[in-house]
C-alpha cells in the first residue's frame, strides 16, 4: 500500500465562557461570597447538630447553585454561540430564556452522583459502618458544588465527560471550581486524625469546609488566573 494513512485530528473542546452580560460579571464574582457567607452562618449549627444542619443547607445552596447557573453560564450546547464577547460599544446580549427542563436536568443528574461520590468516600476512609447520612449529606453538598454546574453547561456529552474525569478539561470557571471543591474536600480530612480535640474535627464538618474553599479557589484561579490552560500530569 502506497498511500499512508492521514492522522485523526481531534477537535480539542474551549474553556466556557460566562454570559457576555453586567449581570453575569457581577453575579459570577459575588456567588462566592454569598455560598461562604451562608455556610459561615450555619457553621456553628453544623459543628453541634451535622445532619439537620446539612440537610437544611441544601436549600439555599441549590437555590443559590441554580441562580448562578441561569444569571451566569451558558446552559447545554450554547458555549459556542457565546464564547465571543460582545464588541467593544456594542449591546449585550439578553439572558436566555433557560427552559426549567435543563435545570431539573441537572439537579436530577447531580442526585445521581450522590450514591457515586459517597462510594467514593468510603474508598477515601469515611466510616462504613456508622455516620452514613452525614457522609450521604456532605456529598449531596459536593454534588450541588460541582456536579450541577457541570451538568448545566455539558450536559451528558461523552467526550466532554471523558476529558472532566480524566481532569484534561480546559480550565475554567465551571471546572476549576470542580477541581477546587474535590481538591478541598480531600484536604479537609487532614485534620480529622489529629489529636486537637476539637469539636469541629468530627466527621464530615472538615470535608464540607474544605469543599466549599475548594470551590471558591478554584472558582477564582479557573476563571483568571489559569483560564485556558490544561492539567498536565505528564
Amino acid at each position: 500500500m502506497s498511500s499512508s494513512a492521514q492522522p485523526t485530528v481531534i477537535k480539542s473542546s474551549i474553556p466556557i465562557e460566562l454570559l457576555p452580560t453586567d449581570l453575569a460579571q457581577l453575579f459570577s464574582h459575588a456567588h462566592p461570597a454569598i455560598l461562604l457567607a451562608v455556610y459561615s452562618f450555619r457553621f456553628s449549627s453544623l459543628v453541634s447538630n451535622p445532619v439537620p444542619a446539612l440537610l437544611i443547607s441544601l436549600i439555599p445552596l441549590a437555590l443559590t447553585q441554580i441562580a448562578y447557573a441561569v444569571i451566569c453560564l451558558p446552559a447545554i450546547g450554547t458555549n459556542a454561540k457565546l464564547a465571543k464577547k460582545p464588541k467593544s460599544g456594542a449591546k449585550k446580549t439578553e439572558l436566555p430564556n433557560i427552559s426549567p427542563i435543563t435545570i431539573i436536568y441537572a439537579l436530577l443528574l447531580s442526585i445521581f452522583s450522590v450514591p457515586v461520590l459517597t462510594a467514593i468516600q468510603i474508598l477515601f476512609g469515611a466510616p462504613v459502618t456508622t455516620h452514613i447520612p452525614h457522609t450521604i449529606l456532605s456529598s449531596s453538598h459536593i454534588a450541588l458544588l460541582a456536579v450541577f454546574p457541570l451538568v448545566y453547561v455539558h450536559g451528558s456529552d461523552s467526550k466532554k465527560w471523558r476529558e472532566i474525569i480524566s481532569i484534561y478539561s480546559p480550565i475554567d470557571e465551571v471546572f476549576g471550581a470542580a477541581v477546587g471543591t474535590f481538591f478541598g474536600a480531600w484536604l479537609g480530612a487532614v485534620p480529622i486524625p489529629l489529636d486537637w480535640d476539637r469539636e469541629w474535627q468530627k466527621w464530615p464538618v472538615t470535608i464540607v469546609t474544605g469543599a466549599y474553599a475548594g470551590y471558591t479557589v478554584g472558582k477564582f484561579a479557573g476563571g483568571y488566573l489559569l483560564k485556558g490552560k490544561r492539567i498536565e500530569l505528564d
